[in-house]
């Protein structure tokens, strides 16, 4: 399981429009800026969709500060697309349809809804600074605030 000072996974995965998008996104590319990673479950359930939205409502905090936002899950670009047209999401989306992602950094997890265990990703957030490594991690993720929180703690490092 990746901690904090561990190297960043290398990644490299298609990306929607949406953040002025479109191509592809990797760790590599953003070499020289601190980077949150966040992984959700699926475009366009009421925690994701919170989530993006409040993602997206403090890009311009996040950029000011050289700070990059991606957003991860298994759907594809297409969907990402979709989700970020209907909620006017101005993040990067990064769809790991193969799961790769997810697995590099460990939030392919199993997971128990009303007593059914299913694989899924386990809502998660990895703060990246400059140099690659991890700086701090939030697992099984809250959403209210937790865009704020990340706000915070990547001004600092």
């Amino acid at each position: 399981m990746l901690d904090v000072g561990d190297k960043a996974p290398a990644f490299k995965a298609p990306s929607g429009k949406s953040g002025g998008g479109g191509g592809t996104v990797s760790l590599k590319a953003l070499k020289g800026k601190k980077v949150v990673l966040y992984f959700y479950p699926k475009d366009d359930t009421p925690g994701c969709t919170t989530e993006a939205k409040d993602f997206t409502e403090l890009k311009r905090k996040f950029s000011a500060n050289g700070i990059a936002i991606i957003g991860v899950s298994k759907d594809s670009v297409a969907k990402h697309d979709k989700f970020a047209d209907k909620h006017d999401l101005r993040i990067t989306l990064a769809a790991d349809e193969d799961g790769a992602i997810c697995e590099a950094y460990g939030v392919w997890v199993e997971k128990m809804n009303y007593g059914r265990t299913y694989m899924g990703i386990e809502r998660s957030t990895f703060l990246i600074d400059a140099k690659g490594k991890i700086a701090q991690v939030w697992r099984k993720v809250r959403v209210k605030g937790h865009a704020e929180k990340v706000l915070v703690a990547a001004k600092e490092i």
